[in-house]
Order: structure tokens, then sequence, then C-alpha cells
């Protein structure tokens, strides 16, 4: 979503909150004792909030406030969680199920969600249930540190579940729920 900015002599204001390039207020004046300010330091004036009363306007480069704005979005983006994908076989030994645990523990430990991918080769989708129950074995392993997001579905040959990192709130409500079960 692109964001329009008015700026200099397209603001159309009478008064206006000013703020200078270091972010301290020098206060309500006139639109143009504020445009005049800001062509003296060769920078323009940017309008920051329109709808506030009277309008906030900030002397600065516009072109350094665009990136300035531009790195804040992205800076939001970041905080995203990352999708870690485990791969199973159907005839895996318990073993081997026990290090792909541990590694989506790691995941999971770090806030990054993980996807147990059960793959079928040639006719072992004939015993899909051999890849339902280790898919069922390894969720069980993380459901204390987890929360399932999808589960378990089979899209092909391919058997698919999503599990995301358990969160404090997720935490206190299976504590909760076990508490009520038991008599006083």
């Amino acid at each position: 979503m692109k964001k329009f900015y008015k700026t200099n002599q397209y603001i159309k204001a009478e008064e206006v909150r000013v703020i200078d390039a270091k972010g301290s207020q020098l206060g309500v004046m006139p639109l143009a004792q504020a445009l005049s300010k800001a062509r003296e330091g060769g920078k323009d004036l940017v309008e920051v909030a329109a709808n506030a009363k009277p309008p906030v306007v900030k002397i600065i480069e516009f072109s350094k406030f665009k990136y300035q704005e531009t790195k804040k979005e992205r800076q939001g983006t970041k905080a995203r969680q990352k999708t870690k994908q485990i791969r199973l076989t159907p005839f895996m030994a318990d073993y081997d199920l026990d290090v792909r645990v541990k590694k989506a523990l790691q995941f999971l430990s770090s806030g990054d969600r993980v996807k147990l991918v059960v793959k079928f080769r040639g006719r072992q989708i004939q015993r899909k249930e051999f890849g339902e129950s280790l898919i069922k074995k390894a969720l069980e392993k993380l459901a204390p540190v987890s929360n399932i997001v999808e589960a378990p579905k089979l899209i092909g040959k391919t058997l698919i579940a999503q599990i995301k990192p358990a969160t404090k709130k997720d935490e206190t409500k299976t504590e909760d729920s076990q508490d009520s079960g038991k008599k006083v």
C-alpha cells in the first residue's frame, strides 16, 4: 500500500505544528513561516499527520523521509516466523524419528514453524496407515512445546502436518484445563 504525503506548497492548512529533522518540536506557526524555515535549511516540509489539529509537518529531506518510512515497514515484516520442513518416510526406524523430532524441537525453540512431511514413494501409498501413525508419534512427542496449525492431511502422495511454537497463553490454558479436571 503506497502512502501519499503532501509536501511544501501542496500543504493546505493555514497553521501547522512543526517538527525539525532531529525530532524536536518548534511549535505551532503559520504555514508560510514553516515553509521559509524549511527552505532556509534546504529541506522539504512534509505533512506527517494530516488529521491532527493543527496538522503536523516535519522539516526533512523528502527522499530521506521516504527511505525511513520504507525501512520501518520492512522492519515489521522481519518479525514473521519462518517455516522449516522436516521430512519423514513411512517406514523409518524409531531412532531416526527421534533425531528428526530433536531437530524440530530446535526449530520450535528458535520461534519457527515446523512442517512435518511424510512422502510416500511407489507402492508405499498402499500402506498410508504407517505414515499416519509415524506423524502421530511425532506430533505426540512435540505436543508439550507446540500447537497444531494444520492437522495431518494427505495431498497426493504426501502427508503434511504443520505446527507452531506454543505461546505463554497457550501453556497457561493447558495448565488450567488440567487443573480443572482434578477434584479438590
